[in-house]
């Protein structure tokens, strides 16, 4: 769980409402021009617990996305198997032992404004999750996608625990949308490693 503010400075980063029509076709395209060129092994860490409802964003993504079944994508962090703070340190120790030089898709929940509330904001750099609680945590992502699931400053394990479920599911089908048509733009002659397709890479500046 984060708070938006706690992102560094240098980092790119683009937002929109998860009810856009053309969410997840924007945010997608603006995600793979941020991509590298060469074949890497894409790894989508999704952060969270089950157990709180604000911060179950994470692993609903990684449920979602796991249906989907990505060809080039390999996912850690589901409803059965979450990563979450007392297991994040092992997990991202495993997933760089099990990888080589893997470009890594942070996801998690976090706490923001009221007008906030609802945007699905992506950026490159890595998030600190546990951030909003005053966790010391790895930080965790070659880019990240985040979904504003309340408002932040105040009682914050109170305020997860009171999160609405509807937009915490809403914006988890979202962001697991937004990552199968990132999957589907990448091509490989086996599935892992995998690079950008070039047939639309050329549209990424005019997002």
């Amino acid at each position: 769980m984060n708070l938006i503010n706690r992102f560094g400075n240098n980092n790119e980063s683009f937002r929109m409402l998860h009810t856009d029509p053309i969410l997840f076709e924007t945010i997608g395209e603006k995600i793979i021009s941020w991509l590298p060129n060469s074949a890497r092994e894409y790894v989508i860490v999704c952060i969270g617990t089950d157990r709180s409802t604000g911060d179950a964003l994470g692993p609903l993504v990684g449920s979602y996305l796991d249906e989907m079944r990505p060809r080039h994508m390999t996912i850690y962090g589901t409803l059965h198997e979450p990563v979450h703070a007392t297991n994040l340190t092992e997990s991202m120790m495993m997933i760089n032992e099990a990888h080589t030089n893997p470009f890594i898709i942070a996801i998690d929940a976090c706490l923001g404004k009221n007008t906030s509330i609802g945007q699905i904001i992506t950026g490159t750099g890595p998030l600190k999750p546990g951030a909003a609680l005053n966790k010391p945590l790895p930080e965790v992502g070659n880019l990240h996608i985040t979904g504003v699931v309340n408002i932040g400053g105040f009682m914050e394990y109170s305020i997860l625990q009171n999160t609405r479920l509807s937009i915490v599911v809403d914006m988890a089908k979202q962001i697991a949308a937004i990552l199968d048509h990132i999957d589907q733009r990448l091509t490989a002659t086996d599935t892992i490693p995998a690079v950008v397709s070039m047939q639309k890479r050329n549209k990424r500046n005019m997002i």
